[in-house]
């Protein structure tokens, strides 16, 4: 099955609704980071919830990145998203892994820590980036969303984000919802909402029992209320080259780089968010010297 999300109105436009469907991506993420099963948990809800937020928040080749540390044992998380339905992330400690929580389920929370904040930087590609921060609520990632939404965007939200995790490490499934309260809604409409959310399964048991993002939102709403308006794919994909790095590599000093040279040899450049390495020789660091000349 493909991964992707969709994107409806709800009620007569009462609430925009988004639902997706990223075990696959959840999975590309957890074998380029080789994550275990509570950082696994915690980054591939980040994920997902940033791919949420940059598709209800973002258009055209607009950019943001999401920063969360809550000082637990996973550290910094830190996801890129855009608007066109791709998203790349890391986590400072991949090898974490907690017992069960008193509901049985990944101790995400315990994971990321909650004394912390989680950041939102969007480069709107017209000057300066501007960046929104709020405590975090939990670290469970979805409440922290809800939160951020509703604090620095004035957007009243419910964000439900959720991984399984397999005995194995792999990902058995992954998904969430978004869903925005908008100015037509009424008090009512809001308070069998909110009931409706509570009596919810997670978002992996649905996606376990074979539901479809389209079917996970008909499963809060009445089919009869959805209209649904737009479907993507979803990836994670990662941007870094060769070329970037070797740009990075050439804001050193001659000095820096020329002791690269004669100590090391050649250089080795590892991305942070998908662990692609990339090898520099003596020859190209040369030439990166002569560039600056």
């Amino acid at each position: 099955m493909k991964d992707y999300l969709v994107k409806s109105v709800v009620k007569d436009g009462m609430f925009r609704a988004y639902a997706v469907r990223t075990t696959n991506l959840v999975a590309e993420a957890q074998k380029r980071h080789d994550s275990w099963s509570a950082s696994t948990a915690a980054l591939g809800r980040s994920l997902t919830a940033t791919l949420l937020l940059s598709s209800s928040v973002l258009k055209g080749e607009e950019k943001l990145t999401v920063k969360i540390n809550g000082g637990g044992p996973t550290g910094t998380i830190v996801v890129d998203g855009n608007a066109n339905g791709t998203v790349k992330g890391y986590l400072q400690n991949p090898h974490v892994s907690l017992p069960l929580n008193g509901n049985h389920h990944i101790d995400v929370g315990g994971a990321v820590g909650h004394e912390g904040v989680m950041a939102v930087t969007k480069d709107m590609g017209m000057g300066d980036p501007f960046t929104g921060q709020v405590g975090l609520v939990s670290g469970e990632i979805g409440d922290d969303f809800t939160y951020y939404l509703a604090q620095s965007e004035q957007i009243p939200s419910a964000v439900g984000v959720s991984v399984f995790v397999n005995p194995d490490e792999t990902v058995g499934v992954a998904g969430g919802f978004l869903i925005q309260v908008l100015p037509d809604a009424t008090d009512d409409a809001i308070d069998e909402l909110q009931a409706r959310l509570n009596d919810l399964p997670l978002v992996s048991e649905m996606l376990r029992d074979g539901k479809t993002p389209e079917q996970i939102l008909t499963e809060i709403f009445s089919i009869d209320d959805v209209k649904f308006l737009d479907k993507m794919n979803v990836s994670f994909k990662c941007d870094c080259s060769k070329e970037r790095f070797a740009k990075s590599l050439a804001t050193l000093s001659k000095k820096e780089i020329q002791e690269m040279i004669d100590q090391d040899h050649g250089a080795e450049a590892v991305c942070h968010f998908c662990g692609n390495k990339y090898q520099f020789s003596e020859k190209d660091l040369q030439e990166i010297i002569d560039y600056q000349k």
